[in-house]
């Protein structure tokens, strides 16, 4: 017993590492190799379908199946040896026959896999291809062999693995839907040997069909980026000219839209952008381990992956660039007309609170002005009113009714302005009118 408790998953970790084995393969042989895919949201699929399909393929032949939720699995079907493996978008099937068959590239080798089983395959095939795998032979018999069988201008042949063997293969569909390649191996090669060569065939043919998929995906986005490019221009141009003037929400709203197409843009690109780059580094990685050497004087599979293969994946990363680059100059543009608009309403509110201040001023002046009338026009009926109330006393004190009129008109005014006072006292107070 260990003294120390493993973490739970470090068996599961280690055995991670050596979960895919190479196959072992015996010159001479042939390989047959399909990849499925389903055409949308393969990395989120329901992945008991790709389980339930090979079940499917097994039991044809009465072979056993894997255990729940295994993502490879190897077996004996008939006389053939069967190599699944699950993926993160995609599952391979690979057949290796025995010997090489009547006649080179057979498509009836194909039909170790169904066809009622391939259509009802749950996806769509990214790749297959047939692989011949001979003893090395002179090089010149390799070269004709290999310009009968594939197309000249194009074939990429290679000696890899310190001359132990001679790789080919032109990366093209022939009649009957596969890719082609060969290996010539040394009689004193080891069948894991080629077993890692094959592998790495389909490998790089896989992973080159699957970072493809985001050179096809850019190039679909590439004339929308495009006409928001000249959008953006435009727009930025309005601006540095001073035209948006006067329509500032207006041109604020396109840069706010604009830029949040290309965040969608973006948001639905960035899973297929990162594959591509990881597949793309899967490719090189691949083509390098197998130490290429040049096979007489034609084009290695790194040189066609440069001349083909890399053009693309630079358009990719390209695009990518501008797609980054469009969605930064749509947001500053944005945040600086933002900023532009704030600063105009400042200055809006700035006039509003100036011209209120006006208007309160007049509106005070007035309110003085009325106040002033009101004391005039109360005090007036007020001192006839009182005068009316005394009159009668002017006989006995022998006054005039206007000396009476003269002696009350100024403490009747002084109390009449008192009453305003104290009720304009208790309206700002906000205590009740008197």
């Amino acid at each position: 017993m260990s003294p120390i408790q493993d973490h739970q998953l470090r068996y599961k970790l280690a055995n991670e590492l050596h979960a895919r084995p190479f196959p072992s393969l015996t010159s001479p042989c042939r390989a047959v190799y399909l990849a499925v895919k389903q055409p949308k949201d393969a990395a989120t699929r329901d992945r008991e379908l790709d389980l339930q399909h090979l079940k499917e393929l097994l039991d044809r032949y009465d072979a056993a199946h894997p255990q729940p939720g295994a993502t490879h699995f190897s077996a004996r079907i008939g006389q053939n040896t069967l190599k699944w493996e699950q993926h993160t978008e995609f599952v391979t099937y690979t057949i290796f026959l025995p010997g090489l068959g009547e006649r080179p590239y057979d498509p009836a080798d194909f039909e170790v896999f169904p066809e009622e089983w391939l259509v009802r395959a749950p996806g769509v095939r990214v790749t297959s291809a047939m692989i011949r795998v001979e003893r090395r032979i002179e090089d010149e018999e390799i070269r004709k062999r290999l310009e009968d069988w594939m197309v000249p201008e194009s074939i990429a042949v290679s000696d890899v693995i310190d001359n132990e063997a001679v790789i080919a293969g032109d990366f093209r569909i022939d009649t009957n839907g596969h890719q082609r390649f060969a290996v010539f191996a040394k009689s004193d090669v080891g069948s894991r040997r080629i077993g890692r060569i094959v592998q790495r065939l389909c490998e790089i043919e896989t992973y080159k069909a699957m970072s493809m998929l985001g050179f096809t995906r850019m190039r679909e986005i590439g004339p929308r980026m495009g006409e928001i490019d000249i959008q953006l221009t435009r727009l930025m141009q309005v601006m540095t000219e001073g035209e948006s003037e006067g329509h500032e929400e207006a041109t604020l709203k396109a840069l706010l839209s604009a830029s949040a197409e290309l965040e969608n843009i973006s948001a639905k690109v960035s899973f297929r952008l990162g594959a591509t780059e990881a597949y793309e580094a899967i490719v090189m990685q691949r083509i390098a381990v197998l130490r290429e050497e040049r096979f007489q004087g034609r084009q290695t599979f790194s040189e066609f992956m440069m001349r083909r293969y890399d053009p693309a994946m630079r358009t990719v990363k390209s695009s990518a660039r501008r797609l980054e680059s469009m969605t930064e100059r749509a947001t500053r543009a944005a945040d600086l007309l933002r900023t532009r608009v704030e600063v105009g309403r400042s200055a809006q509110n700035q006039q509003l609170l100036k011209s209120m201040d006006r208007r309160a001023e007049l509106q005070l002046r007035l309110q003085h002005t009325v106040e002033g009338l009101s004391v005039v026009a109360i005090s007036y009926y007020a001192v006839s009113l009182v005068g009316y109330v005394l009159y009668p006393l002017t006989d006995l004190f022998g006054v005039s009714k206007g000396t009476l009129t003269a002696i009350i008109a100024l403490p009747v005014v002084f109390a009449v302005w008192l009453v305003i006072q104290r009720i304009k006292h208790h309206g700002k107070d906000g205590g009740p009118d008197l």
